[in-house]
């Protein structure tokens, strides 16, 4: 690398801030090429390093970045491997929970659900916590983590179960004993599985399929939770999710191959459901980790979003609906006592979607020395790391999508937060270098 541009590097990383690097008025290719190599040198860090990472940054409505590092595919040999492209879709985890949302809102906007209804009445069961039997649950508290279901008897089943099945089963697992709905907060997968299954049941719709008709086909993004369904390129262009940590002993080892964990299609296509019964189980498309999207994708639903919910020339929802989604729901009490905040990462909820206050040591801090408040999500699974955040007041965003972590993150810990430091630096590092540059 040419020695000037090293420089560059080296301030930033050090948490120099952009305008101290930017270059002079009128070279935004160079601050285009400083932020591509700050970047890089993140993915490439030797100590740390990541499979793959596509990035996107939204500034004042805008898109003002997006670039893409790594492989999508890692081969046997350097030739074999396939690099990242804009169209590269990625299983985002946990930020799906967000856009299963969008798609839920939608169908409350239409009047086919309530958020404060028994759930049980769109089941065709009841789903009661045997706790506190007098208390329904309601999509409000699925969506804001307070429900008390919980996640320990497990959140995903293949299509032979039923929903009803596995609540008749019950078990002290699924519920918490302690706290009834609405009352307290912890981070629970199997919520959404429920908020699919009642999405099917009101439309008639499989999961995947409604999904597309909601929010996907009307921006024209490509993806969705069911890979079996996509197109032959759109297979091919999926990353494969790697870590550089052994299968049979879990040992991480940063030096050595990366290994996938996920969404490998290059060794295994991806699997049809077989026979499944729309409105029994949606667990069987993942609505809270399985959507498979680029970033360019996510940056479309950002802009939406941030353009009150219209595209082009469609309504997909209407602002008060946004402002609702995004309202805030809970907020963790000063004595910590209504939920778990994981170490500070969850503070503050709203209807699917996650709060983060620029507040220095709370733990939910999105960049290091700057005032991002933000709403959107996480994610976190097999190797995949991955942000939606916006600031709505301000009309800017960050889309991260990270393919795969060469390095234990337990060892690897934020310095400002309760993410992990990859995590940190990126988001740090795309905030600076595409939204905060010229202010």
């Amino acid at each position: 690398m040419h020695n000037k541009m090293t420089g560059l590097l080296g301030l930033l990383l050090l948490g120099t801030t952009w305008s101290a690097l930017a270059a002079p008025p009128g070279s935004g290719k160079d601050q285009q090429r400083a932020l591509d190599a700050a970047l890089s040198a993140i993915v490439d860090d030797a100590a740390h390093p990541l499979a793959s990472l596509s990035v996107l940054a939204i500034r004042h409505g805008k898109v003002s970045y997006q670039q893409q590092f790594g492989y999508r595919h890692i081969g046997a040999t350097p030739a074999e491997h396939l690099p990242v492209t804009p169209d590269t879709l990625f299983r985002i985890a946990s930020v799906s929970k967000m856009m299963t949302t969008l798609g839920l809102m939608r169908l409350v906007e239409q009047g086919k659900l309530s958020l404060d209804q028994d759930v049980g009445i769109y089941l065709g069961f009841s789903l009661r916590n045997p706790h506190f039997p007098q208390q329904p649950l309601t999509l409000r508290s699925l969506l804001s983590h307070t429900s008390s279901l919980r996640d320990a008897g497990g959140y995903s089943w293949g299509p032979e179960r039923s929903l009803r099945d596995v609540f008749t089963a019950g078990g002290d697992t699924i519920w918490d004993a302690n706290a009834a709905p609405g009352s307290y907060f912890t981070y629970c997968n199997l919520n959404w599985g429920v908020i699919g299954t009642v999405m099917e049941k009101v439309t008639g719709e499989r999961f995947d399929l409604l999904m597309r008709r909601l929010l996907l086909d009307p921006l024209d993004v490509r993806g969705g939770y069911h890979p079996a369904a996509f197109t032959t390129d759109e297979v091919e262009n999926t990353a494969t999710l790697y870590r550089k940590r052994t299968l049979e002993t879990e040992q991480w080892r940063p030096a050595g191959p990366w290994i996938a964990q996920a969404d490998d299609f290059y060794q295994r296509p991806p699997a049809g459901i077989g026979r499944y019964v729309i409105g029994s189980n949606a667990t069987v498309f993942s609505p809270t980790g399985g959507l498979r999207i680029s970033a360019a994708g996510l940056g479309k639903i950002m802009q939406m979003l941030l353009d009150g919910g219209r595209y082009q020339n469609q309504q997909l929802l209407q602002p008060a609906r946004i402002a609702l989604m995004f309202g805030r729901q809970w907020q963790l009490a000063p004595d910590a006592r209504n939920g778990d905040s994981e170490r500070g990462l969850y503070r503050a909820w709203g209807l699917g979607n996650q709060q983060f206050d620029a507040v220095a040591g709370q733990g939910n801090s999105l960049v290091e020395g700057a005032s991002f408040s933000a709403v959107g999500h996480l994610g976190d699974a097999y190797g995949l790391v991955s942000a939606f955040v916006l600031d709505f007041k301000h009309r800017n965003g960050m889309v991260m999508l990270v393919g795969g972590t060469g390095s234990d993150p337990e060892r690897y810990p934020g310095t400002y937060s309760a993410m992990g430091r990859s995590e940190e630096r990126i988001l740090t590092t795309l905030y600076r270098g595409a939204i905060d540059k010229h202010e």
